[in-house]
């Protein structure tokens, strides 16, 4: 089982790392020295405890937005993600493949001169194999239930 992080590790990991991000790296060793010299941390063990953490929020920053970290390069990412706009839509509407009933239905909305719709093929229907010869709901065949 792990261990529970007090609120003093959590909130003086999280200050740390908006001060000296710059410094801090996702080695232990290295931010357990960076803490020595910019924090007074009264004991060793508490001292590796908020590294521990803070190699662990370094990491999570990493892959992405970390909850109660606010720093300058996670608010221009997202700003840069927010004014992106694509060249070209992903969702393609110069031909789209729908069934009969769907026709049928954008008809009767007064729809059916939709540009871009197109009858699809029809499909051979796929035989289902009745409840009995696969074993009863979600079964896999075979004889009676033994529980």
């Amino acid at each position: 089982m792990g261990r529970v992080r007090t609120k003093t590790v959590k909130k003086s990991s999280r200050q740390v790392i908006e001060k000296y991000y710059s410094k801090m790296t996702l080695d232990f060793h290295t931010n357990k020295k960076i803490l020595e010299e910019v924090a007074i941390i009264p004991s060793k063990r508490l001292r590796n405890k908020i590294a521990g953490f803070s190699t662990h929020l370094m990491k999570r920053i990493q892959k992405g937005p970390v909850r109660g970290i606010s720093l300058k390069l996670q608010e221009e990412e997202r700003e840069r993600r927010m004014d992106f706009v694509p060249d070209e839509s992903a969702i393609r509407t110069d031909r789209i493949e729908v069934d009969k009933e769907t026709i049928d239905l954008l008809a009767s909305l007064g729809m059916s001169e939709l540009p871009g719709i197109v009858l699809k093929e029809e499909q051979a229907p796929v035989a289902a194999m009745p409840y009995a010869a696969a074993g009863g709901r979600g079964g896999f065949g075979g004889g009676p239930r033994r529980y």
